[in-house]
């Protein structure tokens, strides 16, 4: 996005961002469609870890699913939330009548950390949702385009803006779920079996490889960074073609 809007005419970019929307257009929906897939499986499996998730401290049929909100674990209740009434059943069980456990099904000392798991929970739908809108407007667009190529999702700036924009959602997503894994299957290491406190020891004699292996990947991202800058800033003075940019740099620097 970025560098097509610099250079809106490159047939390079203009290749490689219909190639990444083709991509997404597949991608995104079937990301989606896992996901559900394995809320079914928690709900079955670990059902705490979907209480926390839905911050549901109650255990209720026809449970509704809470959009946003902020948990209040001393009250037991989810605060400015919005709520689909029976939308936790239905995606959790297909049946808009089951019955959903809360997190009154067990011992207070049993429960995850409910607003963090609650919080990356609705981070990583968000950004999952936000995906799709994205490239669903893209598509759109892009049958639009085929008509009038002006209207193409390539040639809108707004469009070009927004996917710029929405670069790290992915990211955030996959981070947003790696905390309502690991934190929603506390305090269980082995679910009913072993608690993670019995499962740790200590281990002072890691903290030096840990953060020599830490700042060793911090490097190789700053040097990630600077050659994906350098390659972008090598073909935005051509015409779309890698070679033409360093052919023009190479014969700039003989003359």
């Amino acid at each position: 996005g970025w560098a097509l809007r610099r250079n809106p005419d490159s047939p390079l970019h203009r290749t490689a961002f219909r190639l990444a929307l083709g991509l997404a257009l597949v991608a995104v929906p079937a990301q989606i469609l896992s996901g559900d897939i394995s809320a079914k499986h928690v709900a079955e499996h670990q059902p705490m870890k979907l209480a926390a998730a839905e911050s549901l401290f109650v255990t209720q049929t026809g449970a509704p699913l809470a959009v946003g909100g902020l948990p209040d674990e001393e009250a037991g209740e989810l605060r400015y939330a919005i709520e689909i009434p029976s939308g936790l059943s239905f995606l959790a069980f297909a049946d808009f009548d089951a019955e959903v456990a809360g997190l009154d099904q067990v011992d207070r000392s049993l429960w995850p950390p409910v607003a963090v798991v609650h919080v990356g929970f609705q981070i990583m739908v968000g950004c999952g949702f936000a995906m799709l809108g994205l490239v669903g407007l893209g598509g759109l667009a892009w049958l639009r385009g085929r008509k009038v190529p002006a209207r193409a999702p390539w040639c809108d700036r707004r469009y070009l803006t927004l996917a710029m924009l929405a670069t790290p959602l992915g990211l955030i997503a996959i981070e947003a779920g790696w905390v309502v894994t690991e934190v929603g299957r506390q305090p269980w290491v082995i679910q009913g079996y072993m608690k993670t406190a019995d499962a740790v020891t200590p281990m002072p004699q890691l903290v030096v490889p840990f953060t020599v292996f830490t700042l060793l990947y911090v490097f190789l991202g700053v040097v990630v960074v600077v050659l994906l800058k350098n390659h972008v800033m090598v073909t935005l003075p051509g015409d779309g073609d890698p070679a033409g940019g360093r052919r023009e740099s190479a014969s700039g620097a003989r003359s």
